[in-house]
This record gives C-alpha cells, sequence and structure tokens, in this order.
C-alpha cells in the first residue's frame, strides 16, 4: 500500500471505531462483564445546588419545580449559588426563603461555575449534592431516582437523563435529537461496564464527601466533577428514570454557539487535569480516551485527512470512497444552507448535524487557545448535547 493509501484506511479506521466501534466493544464487555447497580429505596439528606447567572427569565419556575419534588421535603434543601447576577435574579430568589430556598452569592462579582461550585458544594449539608442549572424542570420522581443509585456503596455519582423536546421542527433540532438519542445509548452501555464518562450538566448527583475542588478555569464542571470521583475509585453511573427536561436548539446558530463552548472546555480539561491521559491514575482511561477525546476532539482531524488522502489516491474503490465523503459533506452544506434560509428538509438532518459538530471541535480548540475567560458561561447556555 502507498503512504496516501496507509493514512487514509487509519483516518477511516479512527472515525469507524468512534462512531461504531467503540460502542460494540462497550456492548460486549457489558454482555460479558455487566456491572448492575445495587439500588434501594432510600432518603438520605440532599442539598440541591443551582448554579444561576442572571436566570431572572427562568430561576422562578425553577424553584417552584423543585419544591414539588416527590421526595419528603424536610430531607432535602436548596442552595441557589449566584455568580454575579445582575437581573434581578437574586432578588427573585429571596422570594423563596420563606420555603427554606438558600441565597448564596460566594463573591461580590462574577468568578465562574467551577469556582462558585468549589465554594458552595463542601458547606452544602446534604449527604448528597443534585447539581443542575436554571432552566431544566425536573420530573416529579427525579430526585428519588437519583439517590437510589446511591445505596450501593461503589456508586459516587449518578447521571440522570436529559431529554430534548423539539417545539419546531428543524433541520438541526431533528439532527441534534437523534444524536442526542445516540449518545444517551453509549452512556446506558458504559454504566453497564462500569461508568460514565461524564454527566449530565442539567441533572447530576455527587457523594459531598467525595468532592474535590475542579481547577477554576474548568467550564465542564460535569465532566471534571465526575471524573474526580471515578479517579477515586467509584463508579459514575446512568440513571435514565431520573428526567430533566430541555427544548432542542432550532437553529444551526444556537447548536454552534453551545458546541464551540463545550469542545473548547474539552481541550482545556485535557492540560487543567492531564491525570485524565495518565491510565495508571485513570481507570478509565480507555472509555475517557475513546469517548472523550477520540469521539469529541480527534474525528474532525481524522475526517479532513480521510479527505486528503483520498484526493490523492482516487483509482478504483478509492473513487467510490471518495465520491461518498463529497456527497455526505455536499449534503451537509446544502442543509446548512437551508437551514440558514429556514428551509427544513429532514433528510439532511444526519449531515447536517455531524458537519456542524465536527467543524464546532475545529473551532473549539482555536475558541480554547484565544479566550481567557473560559470558564465563564453565558446565561441559557446548555451542554445538553454534548
Amino acid at each position: 500500500m502507498s503512504v496516501s493509501e496507509i493514512i487514509f484506511w487509519s483516518a477511516a479506521a479512527l472515525v469507524v471505531y468512534a462512531y461504531v466501534g467503540y460502542p460494540i466493544l462497550l456492548a460486549v464487555v457489558g454482555l460479558v462483564r455487566p456491572r448492575p447497580v445495587r439500588k434501594e429505596r432510600r432518603t438520605p439528606s440532599v442539598s440541591i445546588v443551582v448554579a444561576a447567572y442572571n436566570e431572572v427569565e427562568v430561576i422562578g419556575p425553577k424553584l417552584e419545580n423543585l419544591l414539588a419534588l416527590d421526595y419528603p421535603r424536610d430531607r432535602f434543601d436548596i442552595i441557589v449559588v449566584s455568580d454575579g447576577s445582575t437581573d434581578g435574579t437574586d432578588e427573585i430568589v429571596s422570594r423563596f426563603a420563606s420555603a427554606g430556598v438558600v441565597l448564596m452569592r460566594p463573591f461580590a462579582e462574577r468568578r465562574g461555575k467551577a469556582q462558585i461550585l468549589n465554594k458552595s458544594i463542601p458547606s452544602a449539608g446534604g449527604e448528597i449534592v443534585v447539581l443542575t442549572d436554571a432552566r431544566q424542570p425536573f420530573e416529579g420522581n427525579a430526585l428519588q431516582h437519583l439517590v437510589d443509585n446511591f445505596a450501593d456503596p461503589e456508586v459516587g455519582a449518578v447521571s440522570g437523563e436529559l431529554h430534548l423536546e423539539i417545539e419546531e421542527s428543524t433541520t438541526m433540532s431533528e439532527g441534534i435529537s437523534s444524536y442526542w438519542r445516540y449518545e444517551k445509548a453509549v452512556r446506558r452501555l458504559q454504566s453497564r461496564c462500569d461508568s460514565v464518562i461524564g454527566a449530565t450538566g442539567a441533572i447530576y448527583a455527587i457523594r459531598r464527601a467525595l468532592f474535590r475542588p475542579i481547577p477554576g478555569q474548568t467550564s465542564i464542571d460535569d465532566v471534571a466533577i465526575p471524573m474526580t470521583i471515578a479517579m477515586q475509585g467509584y463508579r459514575v453511573v446512568f440513571e435514565p428514570e431520573a428526567k430533566a427536561y430541555d427544548r432542542a436548539a432550532l437553529s444551526n446558530r444556537q447548536e454552534w454557539t453551545r458546541k464551540v463552548r463545550t469542545l473548547s472546555g474539552n481541550y482545556a480539561l485535557l492540560f487543567q487535569m492531564p491525570g485524565l491521559l495518565n491510565p495508571i491514575r485513570n481507570r478509565l482511561f480507555w472509555q475517557f480516551l475513546s469517548h472523550k477525546v477520540i469521539s469529541r476532539l480527534l474525528v474532525p482531524f481524522a475526517l479532513i485527512t480521510a479527505l486528503l488522502a483520498n484526493l490523492v489516491h482516487r483509482e478504483g474503490i478509492y473513487a467510490v470512497t471518495l465520491g461518498l465523503q463529497l456527497a455526505f459533506y455536499g449534503l451537509g452544506v446544502v442543509g446548512l444552507l437551508l437551514e440558514a434560509r429556514s428551509v427544513h428538509v429532514r433528510l439532511l438532518a444526519l449531515p447536517n448535524t455531524l458537519l456542524l459538530l465536527n467543524a464546532s471541535a475545529l473551532a473549539g480548540l482555536f475558541h480554547f487557545l484565544t479566550n481567557p475567560q473560559l470558564a465563564l458561561w453565558e446565561k441559557g447556555q446548555s451542554r445538553s448535547a454534548e
């Protein structure tokens, strides 16, 4: 084989492994060596920590939703941690003081989510700490389903399941919804083997005693915090019955903004927590490498490499592989252009979404290299379909 052929097949193999091979290996491991969670109905003390920055439009409904959860009211408290909100969020939270909601403002000025969590979680009173954002409501029994997993002493953190609701069918909303279903299937397989690599930021729980401060510039706490717990030897499991709800992105612009920020956070995490890339320190090294490094960060470069190598070598079967690649990217570009004109074609959802997600990974690298304020998340942002 020529050099260009070797490069092509190596890059293609990496892409196939990321999207197909890795889930298949997880399924095989789960069949050979399943690790079921020993659940039991229990009611430990729980602190629900809501991180908020200028959430005046949604914080009231969110608190009403949490106060109505189907869990003994004397067994959980709610703490809203305001990261220097200036839009009246703090005033709305204060109105819920009579219901037992506590407002914390750790710093006078905005510091970023990681720093306010580092300050607030150790001072929480609950044995279990549930972390959530200000927008996504919980299903009534979500809290109970989360904590039932902690009856298993090997479990250190539990991720709930985020359901993306499509308010308006667009090419992007359909594509993201499909991708998120695939992502949740992978998380189920990971949990069956051992642990998920990160949690769903909208709804996850940890044992407070296992919390360790994360780097102050971390923007993806829902990966950093669970992984610090996994590296202590505990499992991070996925609980599909603990449900929260959010809206799927309607446009390419919305999803682009979310993904660029999330993926730049993935790049940053490798530098902030280098132990994650150490197979001796990180017992979930294979899963982390496959799910967070290869699938998220390396696949875009592998796709570019495969295309360039295929352009060099175009004879025989390589003419077919080149045609397939160009057709896929062409459909993705057409989807993006039509979406920009508010023309939605459901058949273009997959190429449109995969093209945008992989392009946003490249933009995320640039964002990481040039943005010194990575830890400051913006109002309304979500990492739901990360």
